[in-house]
């Protein structure tokens, strides 16, 4: 791996760019202010970035994803890329890839994709579902909640009264049956007399 590549040379780079662009600040703002060192900040700055520019024009964009590793022949514009699972294109070196472990973690990052479309699909149809109404069916809603409340209440001491009314009759059953024995018994004597 040639320097220019390196994690060192990137670093450098950026850190000279990066001095480089203070000074220039510095100088251009002691340049405003008209004190006597602005002038050579400002030029020693300037020197520096231009020396920067023209180094990285010459060297040219760095490429930081190697896409044609996981994609052989994708730096041929006319190659015919052919998916993972089948293995490697025509005419690109041979590389193994493990199919089952691309195809799992395809499949899960497919199953998560349907489960985001799902949520997505819910969100969209709550939003637009119309809630300017809802106030006016809560208010509806308790109404008729307090209303049913009041119905049970009222059945309830409907139900006292029916078991009170129900111990009464029983009592009156009970008085009716001994009543009826004593006037049996009232028959029987006077048939017996007469």
């Amino acid at each position: 791996m040639s320097f220019v590549k390196s994690k060192s040379f990137k670093y450098l780079k950026n850190l000279l760019i990066g001095l480089g662009a203070s000074v220039v600040m510095i100088g251009a703002l002691g340049k405003i202010n008209s004190y006597s060192w602005g002038g050579p900040a400002i030029t020693a700055g300037l020197v520096v970035e231009a020396f920067l520019f023209a180094m990285l024009g010459i060297l040219g964009p760095e490429k930081d994803y190697y896409w044609e590793k996981l994609y052989p022949g994708l730096e041929d514009y006319h190659s015919q890329i052919a998916p993972l699972t089948a293995g490697p294109s025509k005419g690109a070196p041979s590389r193994s890839l493990n199919a089952d472990a691309v195809e799992s973690n395809l499949g899960g990052m497919l199953n998560e994709l349907q489960s985001m479309s799902k949520s997505l699909g819910s969100l969209k149809a709550l939003q637009e579902v119309d809630f300017s109404q809802t106030g006016d069916q809560l208010k509806t809603m308790n109404n008729f909640y307090t209303k049913m409340n009041e119905a049970m209440n009222m059945l309830n001491s409907s139900v006292e009264d029916t078991k009170q009314y129900q111990a009464q009759m029983a009592s009156l059953s009970k008085n009716l049956t001994s009543l009826n024995a004593v006037y049996g018994n009232v028959l029987s004597a006077y048939q017996v007399k007469g």
